[in-house]
């Protein structure tokens, strides 16, 4: 059993992670933890915005990028292989992280920008299914697609595929429904570990206030807590909350229910539901659920 552990984690950055996806998606769907909310359409959404980055964004994006490197930068492959492995790591995970904090805080504070963010928020519940769930057009504009691929031909592919384990390990724990961050904040050994946890990395209780579909109960918090792995960045620009509990709901409160199709590939494909952000000449309504109102 211990032998078949340490191979999920040694390859986690390739079949380690879905594996682990799916014996969580197993226990989440065993315990009803998603309460009938994941209909035929949020399942199709959910897997397909799973499957196609790995299976075709994130493979066409790798192997354009190294076959343009050599041409832009001729000299500089394997530039950077010196650099020991866990430097390499620290400014990997930061660099990586910063910028995926600002590109996701912008997509919830420029309107326009919302809408190729809104699908990760529409779903009405939290669980590992959803972690990847993300319209196609802020997927291939997401940087750590191009900065994975650069930081390998510059020679530092071990500590950019151990980050990428790593960072998809947290983002998908956070977003689990499964509330595994709650003994740190009962049992009175665990406290100080969990003062520390939550204030570093993201949990299920900071994250899931991001995807709360309220902040008027002080525990949703949709207009901050916008960390990926790490959670320190909302404490440094002063974006984060931290209550220790969990939201009563999840998703956004205008949610339509769109087609999945309209969904993953808008604007090239639009909504046939009336009134939708998603629909031809669609309201831009914005994160906040009181715009809808």
């Amino acid at each position: 059993m211990l032998h078949y552990i340490e191979s999920i984690f040694t390859h986690l950055s390739t079949w380690g992670l879905p594996v682990i996806m799916l014996i969580v998606g197993i226990v989440e769907f065993s315990f009803g933890l998603y309460e009938q909310r994941w209909t035929r359409n949020e399942r199709v959404l959910d897997i397909i915005c799973f499957v196609v980055p790995k299976v075709v964004v994130r493979p066409f994006v790798a192997y354009v990028g190294l076959l343009l490197l050599p041409k832009f930068l001729p000299g500089a492959k394997g530039a950077f292989a010196w650099v020991p492995f866990w430097w390499g790591f620290a400014i990997i995970a930061v660099a990586d992280d910063l910028t995926q904090y600002w590109y996701h805080r912008l997509h919830h504070q420029v309107p326009w920008l919302w809408r190729f963010h809104r699908t990760h928020h529409s779903a009405p519940y939290m669980g590992m299914a959803m972690a990847s769930r993300q319209n196609i057009i802020y997927t291939i504009f997401f940087s750590q697609i191009y900065l994975t691929t650069t930081l390998v031909y510059l020679g530092l592919g071990y500590p950019v595929l151990f980050v990428t384990g790593v960072k998809s390990l947290i983002t998908t724990a956070a977003h689990s429904s499964i509330k595994w961050d709650k003994p740190f904040y009962t049992v009175m050994w665990l406290k100080p570990i969990g003062w520390v946890m939550e204030r570093l990395i993201s949990t299920p209780a900071t994250h899931h206030a991001h995807h709360a579909d309220t902040s008027d109960d002080g525990v949703g918090y949709y207009k901050g807590n916008f960390g990926n792995m790490f959670f320190i960045w909302d404490i440094i620009f002063r974006t984060g909350i931290i209550t220790r509990q969990y939201p009563s709901g999840y998703g956004i409160k205008h949610y339509k229910e769109e087609e999945w199709y309209s969904q993953f590939l808008w604007p090239i494909f639009k909504s046939k539901r009336e009134g939708s952000e998603l629909s031809l000449h669609g309201p831009m309504v914005g994160d906040s659920a009181e715009a809808a109102k």
